[in-house]
């Protein structure tokens, strides 16, 4: 008997070893993480201080929600605008007994302790209170090899306590619904309302709060948008919870489950939604601003974290419209440019081009300073694998090498639009491309383009500052500039008749090449080059006479800036966008006024004459067809432009309220259109304002825009502009002149003056003349 208990004590004695060691081993462990050797547990204070990262969030001209910034997309709310429904659902689910400890459910904490310290079964879950997820949510886990699952578990639990301590049990659901991951990088309850379905937290219905809290278990597993049908199986477990813990009747529930899953999907994403390029305009501005603020307290904000609303001038329904009419010219237009060039196009035979646009791609550049040869790269880059490409019908996943993708972008025609009110400079709507995801570089405020024809008003502004008449004509025929390399301008299509005379408001309206480049050497090109400066354009602006048809390269931003001292008293007004800024308490932090220049740019009855002479442009000139085709009767005046070999058209439009501005081109300088009816800037850029125009005109909450009128001219610029535009040369000069055109005279701006054959003289007599033009130096 007593060798048989010798075995039973000794294992008796090892069993109790073993378990005061475990004990002593889970002591110690706990000491050490409650000690902080793992990693730094926050105190009371510290738990009393929290606050939580916020989106801020992106609003337009009407208050309507555009766009958010974040790291997580959460909108903090209050206890009182949470559905009870919703808090029975979350504590039937996930913690029954929630209103009963402190922060540690004692049976739930036995299984977890046993299984995830002992057994290092990671799956055992289900013993985390919501206090303990709160802790999680608050101070996300991190890794700690064997020990991760232990250490964290633990941290937890000493948090959680913590947590009831310093908050109330109404406190800790609050924190709880305002931290959780919804899934599509949402968090909190009040994100994932607005992002699921369309509505604030409050407003969520019994079956809707199930689903949200239903995801919690697994937020991409049960996500309604991904697995619809798995999401509602998971909605019915919930109800069926609330019922079983007295939430919710047998009959409360059947009416839940057999209600459809239904969602109203609305994402915040940078690229995705109305005003992207807008949106990424603001987020720049912001990130400046918020890295040099700091308020009365030393308050410094983060755009991603601190909830900020940032209260801006766009409006919300013309951008719409503005997308909408982009959208459909855009994608009309491009299939035609396609179509012209057939099988011909440069993207697919020009292989120098083709070279050139692979040679810059970053995973060629990748492997050339890897060291590969030019065969490997293009081998390697040959490789075809499933990409999605941008197509007017529809984003599209095929299988492409990255030359294919290359070749395929190639092809693009590419779009920046611009609406301000020319009296404030606030921006209405801004277009900096035709899809923000697949091409980012903004075409209003990042892109410099040969502006063509819309910088001759800026050449006739000039002139008549320089006291040059209104109505003094100008030959059409051409002009050799023998000191700038033999250079001659020439007209295109119906401007090409070289025999007419124009007085310069026909030249203009006309967009006459020739006449624009006399003019300015009637005006002086350094006067041209400072007027453009009094008018804010800050660019480089060469110094010959080409730069009278817009060969030089300015932002579109810096145009409108321009432009809007034709309406604005003379005045330039800087276009700004951002109107104010609010803490997430709604507190006004920031406030941004408009930025109109105090020294008139020029003359008001110059002012005036160009506002007459622009409005001949949209009346009977090159922009005509906004009344034959758009059907516009709007007081417009405007300015198309085409720059050299068809690579940039430009459309100008100026209403008494409302300045546009409209560029289209290929992003590859390279390759222009095939012919200048289709490249022309009345074809290419005048059709997405035409038809934006329309909607507006069609929605009466725009009639104070689209029904404001030009103040009528002073009689002083009326009697200036009373001639006609055009007249044809004398009757001698015709009789000796043969049908053919003239041949183009030299000309040199510095030595020469230009002279005129007898018959030019003699011909001259028969033309109508001016009074004030006989008084004129210089007067052919």
């Amino acid at each position: 008997m007593t060798r048989s208990r010798k075995p039973k004590r000794k294992l008796l004695k090892w069993t109790l070893r073993i378990v005061f060691l475990g004990i002593i081993s889970i002591l110690l462990f706990y000491f050490s993480v409650y000690l902080q050797v793992w990693t730094p547990i926050p105190n009371q204070n510290q738990l009393t201080e929290i606050r939580q990262s916020k989106a801020s969030e992106v609003y337009a001209s009407n208050g309507k929600l555009i766009g958010k910034f974040y790291i997580f997309d959460r909108q903090p709310i209050n206890y009182n605008e949470i559905p009870q429904h919703l808090i029975n659902a979350l504590i039937a689910t996930e913690d029954a007994r929630f209103y009963e400890h402190k922060g540690i459910d004692q049976r739930s904490l036995l299984r977890v302790i046993f299984k995830s310290l002992l057994l290092q079964d990671e799956s055992s879950g289900g013993g985390s209170t919501i206090s303990q997820q709160l802790a999680k949510n608050l101070f996300p886990r991190k890794r700690y090899g064997i020990f991760t699952m232990p250490v964290n578990k633990t941290r937890e639990a000493i948090i959680a306590t913590r947590l009831e301590k310093a908050y109330t049990k109404e406190e800790i659901i609050t924190l709880y619904l305002n931290t959780v991951p919804f899934g599509d990088n949402t968090f909190g309850i009040e994100s994932a309302a607005g992002k699921f379905y369309s509505k604030k937290a409050r407003e969520l219905t019994l079956p809707e709060s199930a689903v949200l809290i239903g995801m919690l278990k697994a937020s991409h597993l049960y996500n309604p948008r991904i697995f619809p049908e798995r999401s509602k199986t998971r909605r019915d477990v919930v109800l069926n919870q609330m019922s079983r813990y007295g939430y919710l009747t047998a009959e409360e529930v059947s009416i839940a489950k057999n209600e459809k899953l239904k969602l109203s999907y609305r994402g915040f994403s940078h690229e995705d939604g109305l005003a992207p390029y807008f949106r990424e305009q603001v987020r720049k501005t912001m990130d400046k601003w918020a890295a040099n603020y700091k308020g009365e307290q030393g308050d410094q904000y983060n755009l991603y974290t601190s909830g900020l609303k940032i209260y801006t001038t766009l409006d919300y329904d013309m951008q719409r419209m503005a997308e909408e009419a982009m959208t459909v010219h855009m994608s009309e237009l491009q299939a035609a440019f396609e179509d012209s060039y057939g099988k011909n196009a440069p993207w697919l035979k020009n292989a120098a081009l083709i070279e050139s646009t692979i040679s810059r791609l970053p995973k060629y550049k990748a492997l050339k300073a890897s060291g590969r040869t030019q065969k490997q790269i293009m081998d390697s880059l040959a490789v075809a694998y499933e990409m999605e490409l941008f197509d007017w019908s529809g984003k599209k996943v095929v299988k492409a090498s990255p030359i294919d993708s290359a070749i395929h972008y190639l092809k693009f025609l590419n779009t920046g639009m611009l609406s301000i009110d020319p009296r404030s400079g606030a921006v209405k709507t801004w277009i900096g491309g035709i899809d923000f995801e697949h091409f980012q570089y903004d075409h209003v405020n990042q892109a410099k383009r040969q502006v063509g024809s819309t910088f001759k008003p800026i050449v006739y502004t000039a002139a008549l500052e320089a006291g040059i008449d209104p109505c003094k004509y100008y030959s059409a025929q051409q002009i050799i500039y023998t000191n700038y390399d033999n250079w001659s301008p020439t007209n295109s299509g119906d401007e090409g008749n070289y025999e007419l005379n124009y007085s310069m408001k026909g030249a203009l309206s006309n967009s006459v090449n020739t006449v624009a480049v006399k003019v300015l050497e009637d005006a002086g090109l350094q006067n041209v080059i400072g007027q453009a400066q009094k008018m804010g354009i800050t660019a480089s602006l060469p110094q010959v006479p080409s730069i009278a048809l817009g060969t030089a390269e300015i932002s579109l931003i810096e145009m409108v800036e321009a432009y809007s001292s034709y309406v604005n008293s003379a005045r330039t007004t800087k276009p700004y966008f951002i109107t104010s800024i609010a803490d997430s308490r709604g507190e006004v932090i920031a406030k941004f006024e408009p930025e109109v220049n105090k020294d008139p740019a020029f003359s008001e009855t110059t002012r005036q004459t160009m506002i007459e002479m622009l409005k001949a442009t949209v009346d009977e000139g090159t922009a005509s067809r906004l009344r034959w085709k758009y059907g516009l009767n709007n007081d417009i005046a405007g300015k198309t432009g085409t720059t050299q070999s068809n690579k940039d058209g430009w459309f100008v439009a100026i209403t008494p309220k409302l300045l546009t501005i409209t560029w289209v081109g290929v992003d590859d300088h390279r390759i222009g259109f095939k012919t200048t009816s289709m490249g022309q800037g009345a074809n290419s850029a005048l059709p997405i304002y035409g038809l934006m125009m329309q909607k507006m005109n069609a929605d009466e909450n725009f009639n104070s825009i689209t029904r404001a009128k030009f103040p009528p001219p002073s009689i002083e610029v009326m009697n200036q502009l009373a001639c006609k535009e055009m007249e044809e040369d004398g009757f001698l000069k015709r009789l000796f002149t043969n049908d053919e055109k003239p041949k183009p005279m030299k000309f040199d701006t510095h030595t020469e003056e230009k002279k005129e054959g007898i018959f030019s003289k003699i011909g001259n007599l028969f033309k109508r003349k001016d009074k004030k033009e006989k008084k004129k130096k210089g007067d052919g």
